[in-house]
C-alpha cells in the first residue's frame, strides 16, 4: 500500500471519529486533508495538526474537540510504544500466573472444576491470597487421595467461596471507585444499568479506550519485526549511500493480514443498548479490520448502512423504522441468512462477531446454523453481555459456548478487553 492509500485510510478513520463527536465532515474535506498530508508528510506533528484543524474545526468549540480527538488518534510513536509495552507486561504477568495455576490447581492429579472466570479471578488475587489457597490445597492433598469424593467436594467448596469473596471485593472496589470517580466507575458497571445522562460519558470512555487499543495495535504492527527475508533492492540502494558498504541490511516486512469483519447484532429489547455500545467500540477500531458489514436481527435480518451507525439516536431510529425492534429473537434465521448470501460474505478471511445474550427460539437449529457459519468463515467470536457465572443457569448459553469462542463482556472494561482480543491478528 503506497503513502496515498495509507493517508486516505487513516484520514477516513479519523473523519469517522470526528463525525461521532458531532462534526459534519464531507468527503471533499477528507480528500483535502489527504492532499495536505501527502504534501507535508508527518514529520512535523504540530504543523499537520494546525493544517488539519483549519479544514475540520469551524468554531472554537469544535477546535477544542478536534484537539482532543487528534491527540488521541494520532498518537506519537513514543506514546504508542509505551502503551504497548505496558500492556504487554501486564498481559505477560497475567498469562504467567494463569499458566502456573493450571498445574497448581489440581486435586488427585485432575484439574479443579473451575470456570474460566473463576481462574481469572484467582489470577487477579493478591499473591498472599493465592498462596493461602495453595497452602490449603497442599494441606488436604493426602486426605483428598484417601477420600476423593468427600475431600474433593470440600476443597472445591472452599475454593469457590474464596473466589466469590474476591469477586465481591472487586465489585465493592469498583463501587467505591465509582463514588469517587464516576468516569472510572462506569468501566465496572453493567452496561444495561447505564442511565440516559451517563451515556455521553460512556461514549467518551469508549473513544478513549479505542484510541488506546488502536495505539497498541499500531505500535505492535510497527515493531512486529521483519519477515527474515532480505530485501536486496533496498539493501543495495542503502549501500550506495555509503559508498558500497552494505552494513545496513534491509529486510522485507511481514505482510499484514487484517480480516474482514461481519457483525451480527441482536436488537431485541434486552440487547439494543449493549449492541449500540459494542458496535460503537468495534467501529472505532480502525486497526482491527480492512472492512466490515453490520447486520441487525430479531425475527428477521437487515443489513445496516453506514449512516445508521453514525450515533446512537440515528441508530435507534433506524432500528425502529426497520420493523425488527420489539419482536422475538430467532438466531437460526439470522445465521442461515448470512450463510446463504450470494456472493458469499462469510469466507475464510472473515471474522464473524455475534452480539447476543444467546436467548433465542429453536436453540438446536440455531446451534446447527452456527456450526455451518463457523465452517464457512473459520472464526466466530461471540460477545455475550451476560456474566459468565450465570451461563450455567442458561441452557442456550451453555450450548452456544460449546460451539464457538464466547466472551463475557457486560461492562465497558470487559468489552475493551474483548475488542482488544478480536483486533489482535491470529
Amino acid at each position: 500500500m503506497d503513502d496515498h492509500q495509507v493517508y486516505l485510510a487513516k484520514l477516513t478513520a479519523f473523519s469517522r471519529m470526528l463525525r461521532l463527536e458531532g462534526f459534519k465532515v464531507s468527503h471533499q474535506e477528507t480528500a483535502d486533508a489527504c492532499r495536505i498530508l501527502i504534501d507535508l508528510g508527518f514529520a512535523d506533528r504540530q504543523t499537520v495538526k494546525q493544517a488539519l484543524s483549519a479544514i475540520y474545526a469551524k468554531s472554537r468549540e469544535e477546535q477544542l474537540i478536534f484537539d482532543r480527538v487528534f491527540d488521541g488518534f494520532f498518537v506519537s510513536e513514543d506514546v504508542m510504544r509505551a502503551l504497548a509495552r505496558e500492556q504487554a507486561e501486564k498481559d505477560a504477568q497475567m498469562e504467567a500466573i494463569r499458566a502456573a495455576s493450571q498445574e497448581q490447581l489440581q486435586v488427585n492429579g485432575q484439574p479443579m472444576m473451575l470456570s474460566q472466570e473463576q481462574r481469572n479471578t484467582f489470577a487477579s488475587m493478591p499473591e498472599s491470597e493465592r498462596q493461602r489457597l495453595l497452602d490449603f490445597l497442599d494441606k488436604y492433598k493426602n486426605s483428598a487421595e484417601r477420600s476423593p469424593e468427600l475431600y474433593g467436594n470440600f476443597i472445591h467448596s472452599v475454593f469457590t467461596k474464596s473466589l466469590l469473596e474476591q469477586q465481591m471485593r472487586m465489585e465493592d472496589a469498583a463501587t467505591n471507585v465509582a463514588a469517587a470517580d464516576p468516569e472510572i466507575g462506569l468501566l465496572f458497571r453493567d452496561i444495561s444499568e447505564f442511565r440516559d445522562e451517563e451515556i455521553p460519558k460512556a461514549i467518551s470512555i469508549i473513544q478513549t479506550l479505542a484510541q488506546q487499543i488502536n495505539a497498541e495495535l499500531a505500535s505492535r504492527n510497527k515493531s512486529s519485526g521483519r519477515s527474515g527475508v532480505l530485501d536486496f533492492r533496498k539493501t543495495i540502494r542503502k549501500g550506495l549511500e555509503t559508498g558500497g558498504a552494505f552494513y545496513r541490511l534491509k529486510y522485507k516486512k511481514k505482510p499484514r493480514r487484517r480480516r474482514h469483519m461481519v457483525m451480527l447484532c441482536d436488537v431485541s429489547g434486552s440487547m439494543i443498548q449493549f449492541s449500540e455500545f459494542a458496535l460503537r467500540f468495534i467501529q472505532s477500531l480502525n486497526q482491527a479490520s480492512e472492512s466490515s458489514k453490520v447486520f441487525l436481527f430479531s425475527e428477521s435480518t437487515v443489513e445496516a448502512d453506514a449512516f445508521s451507525l453514525e450515533n446512537m439516536d440515528i441508530f435507534r431510529d433506524y432500528v425502529s423504522r426497520s420493523g425488527i425492534y420489539g419482536k422475538g429473537t430467532n438466531l437460526a434465521n439470522a445465521l442461515e441468512y448470512l450463510s446463504g448470501q450470494r456472493p458469499p460474505i462469510l469466507t475464510d478471511s472473515t471474522t464473524l462477531i455475534i452480539l447476543s445474550d444467546t436467548k433465542t427460539v429453536e436453540t438446536r437449529r440455531a446451534y446447527e446454523a452456527l456450526q455451518k457459519a463457523k465452517h464457512l468463515c473459520g472464526k466466530v467470536i461471540w460477545l455475550n453481555p451476560i456474566p459468565e457465572n450465570r451461563w450455567s443457569y442458561l441452557r442456550s448459553a451453555q450450548v452456544m459456548a460449546s460451539g464457538c469462542t464466547m466472551i463475557s463482556c457486560n461492562t465497558l472494561g470487559a468489552l475493551a478487553n474483548a475488542c482488544r482480543r478480536l483486533a489482535t491478528p491470529d
